[in-house]
């Protein structure tokens, strides 16, 4: 127990550190380059006609009217000029967020495990128990269970202190069951990756849910962009790249804890050995004629490979 807690310390101040890396900074500073591109690209062709677009519905909209006169009233003339490009900005800045985040979650996660994997465990044998497409299909159901449990919790949300405990749980869960699967698949076998799993679910949860938590500060940074927009373009991109900090440092946790397990199973002999094959390992006589033994003398018996 305490040497598991000890792994658990001690890949969390080795995250922490990497985090300092240039390396891993860089790849933080991924997706505010992918939003720059995406945006600009997206302004120069259709910048124009979509806040023509979203003028001409403020201004249609009966029950806004009563506003724009009030506002007229009070001495501002065109609101909707000012608002209409501010609500083209508001609705267009999630959807390039959650592009830019799901590249970096394809991109971001193998090579910070590949980082960790050169730098702290060379020598660690890569049994490739997990391909692309086995993780991608253990991702998404696990991703589908995690949305699943949120739909249902909801109700519960009401209840004062389960909807501090609820989210960051189910999201804990899905880090927990995604990265350590990612973090897992190319250094260890199928049965490996089960037995982490199971001896150390405790401690991965805990490392999902804490993590998740750190996922919350960015969310605050996003709203007061959105409440106070004259900052709006500071504090988004930089709840953003704390977000992204955030994802690397679970990532970079999970690696750590993962493959040291991985070693230790292995230092102890404890790792599994896959099933034997079916036809495989029978018995078999080995038929060899000397000058001193007549044909057919039985000499050894050894297993066949």
């Amino acid at each position: 127990m305490l040497a598991n807690m000890g792994l658990l310390v001690d890949s969390f101040w080795r995250a922490a550190v990497y985090c300092l890396r240039p390396r891993v900074i860089l790849l933080s500073m991924v997706p505010l380059l992918l939003i720059g591109v995406l945006g600009g690209a997206l302004g120069y062709f259709y910048w124009d006609g979509a806040v023509r677009g979203m003028r001409t519905l403020l201004e249609s909209s009966a029950l806004l009217a009563t506003l724009w006169g009030w506002l007229h009233a009070w001495g501002i003339g065109d609101a909707t000029a000012v608002m209409a490009p501010l609500l083209v900005i508001l609705a267009a800045t999630p959807v390039l967020v959650m592009i830019s985040l799901l590249a970096v979650a394809l991109l971001t996660t193998p090579a910070l495990v590949t980082l960790v994997a050169q730098r702290r465990f060379p020598h660690l044998e890569r049994k490739q128990g997990g391909s692309f497409w086995a993780s991608a299909m253990w991702s998404l159901g696990s991703t589908l269970l995690a949305l699943i449990a949120l739909v249902v919790s909801v109700p519960l949300w009401l209840v004062p202190p389960l909807v501090l405990v609820l989210p960051p749980l189910i999201w804990g869960w899905l880090s927990y069951r995604v990265m350590a699967f990612d973090a897992l698949a190319e250094h260890a076998s199928k049965e490996e990756r089960r037995e982490i799993l199971r001896s150390h679910r405790a401690r991965l949860l805990g490392i999902g849910v804490l993590t998740g938590y750190l996922g919350a500060a960015p969310s605050l940074v996003w709203a007061s962009g959105v409440v106070f927009a004259a900052a709006f373009f500071i504090l988004v991109p930089l709840a953003i790249w704390i977000y992204t900090l955030v994802f690397a440092f679970s990532s970079l946790w999970f690696a750590h804890y993962c493959l040291a397990a991985l070693e230790r199973l292995r230092s102890e002999g404890r790792a599994p050995s896959p099933p034997a094959a079916s036809g495989g390992g029978q018995a078999a006589l080995a038929i060899a004629a000397t000058p001193d033994a007549p044909p057919g003398t039985f000499i050894s018996e050894h297993k066949l490979p």
